[in-house]
């Protein structure tokens, strides 16, 4: 198979970080995101006129009709600048959860988010949930009304409309709720990633359906292509880490040299270069699989666990051969950490993952410990 970027994807990925590059530095990404809003509207308008926001919808919904790989490459590049724009949250998973909706709905819901004049977000996870979310007890009456609590939601903060998690008698339902609908109370809150997100309560609120049927295949379906995304994007972040360590090293003189020239030094440099490099390649594998027409959750775990593996690794190098720089907010590097720590706990962190794959020992035809 052909890792290699085509020349579109290429065009697409150097006009993605032409963008997010010119707007953010480390002082413009903390102004932005101590604002109360979080992210930018003038980036996210530019990220809509360049169509990267309707990038994987089909283009009769309004969108570029985009696969992994080209969403995967826009992922890396929000990773590098740290972009704090709620594109996956806001975006890519309401428009594939959107799926389940008739095609009047999905049309005009996925056209919308396409053009930037709409924020979604997705309300599945409930109090006291540890993943792989196994319960959900927020119920929705025959007559679609809906009872319960959300407790993590990404970007929940600045949602326009609501995609929830609901049992009722089909199993369970995917719900369209309109935020200032009566009986919903939304709570917002930071993250120590500097991001944002919000519980949700709901009372009574009347909700529409999408679609018919159990729904738990299409949630865990999508929630594969998330883990992907979330590795994309780790990848990104740790080569930003990995190129500001480097360039330390390589300007910081210590007894009148280079920290480069200590050779301690760049074996552990190297240590972080080679932890890179694996986790680009699961980053790619998962993201090869889904290009094929394949939601696989064990590869989404086999690359999610060297994610947490890799950003752990990299993210404390980086920060100690940076000394006592590398922790201040002034600075970009510990961002970056922050970041990859927040990415590792989203869906599962290194033992949840690592619980997954070895309930699963007996299909595999080969194992390999690293």
């Amino acid at each position: 198979m052909d890792f290699e970027l085509t020349e579109e994807q290429v065009m697409l990925r150097d006009t993605v970080r032409d963008v997010l590059t010119k707007a953010y530095d480390v002082e413009k990404l903390r102004a932005v995101t101590d604002t109360e809003l979080g992210w930018d509207k003038s980036v996210w308008k530019s990220l809509a006129d360049i169509g990267i926001l309707g990038l994987t919808f089909p283009e009769e919904d309004g969108g570029a009709d985009a696969g992994p790989v080209e969403f995967a490459s826009v992922m890396t590049e929000i990773g590098r600048a740290l972009a704090p724009e709620p594109y996956l949250d806001s975006v890519l998973v309401p428009g594939s959860l959107l799926s389940a909706a008739d095609a009047e709905t999905r049309a005009e819901l996925r056209g919308a988010l396409a053009a930037g004049d709409l924020l979604m977000a997705f309300a599945h996870h409930e109090p006291g949930d540890r993943w792989p979310v196994n319960k959900v007890e927020t119920t929705a009456a025959p007559d679609g009304t809906l009872t319960g609590t959300k407790s993590l939601v990404g970007h929940g903060d600045c949602a326009d409309k609501l995609i929830v998690s609901a049992r009722d008698a089909d199993g369970i339902g995917l719900y369209l709720v309109d935020v200032d609908a009566e009986g919903v109370t939304r709570t917002a809150y930071r993250t120590h990633d500097r991001r944002r997100g919000a519980q949700f309560d709901f009372a009574g609120t009347p909700a529409k359906r999408l679609g018919t049927g159990d729904q738990a295949g299409i949630i865990a379906d999508v929630e594969v292509g998330v883990q992907t995304a979330l590795c994309a994007e780790a990848v990104g972040a740790m080569e930003r880490s990995m190129d500001l360590t480097t360039e330390y090293l390589k300007t910081r003189k210590q007894f009148g040299v280079p920290l480069a020239a200590f050779q301690a030094l760049t074996h552990r440099a190297a240590d972080m270069y080679a932890k890179l490099e694996q986790a680009r390649s699961l980053s790619i594998y998962a993201t090869a699989t889904l290009a094929e027409g394949i939601a696989d959750p064990i590869v989404a775990s086999r690359a999610k666990l060297q994610i947490c593996r890799s950003g752990r690794l990299i993210g404390q190098e980086a920060i100690q051969m940076h000394g006592g720089i590398g922790v201040t907010a002034e600075y970009p590097v510990g961002h970056y950490v922050s970041r990859l720590t927040a990415i590792s706990h989203t869906l599962g962190d290194a033992t949840d993952h690592l619980t997954r794959l070895s309930e699963n020992l007996g299909t595999y035809e080969s194992i390999s410990v690293g």
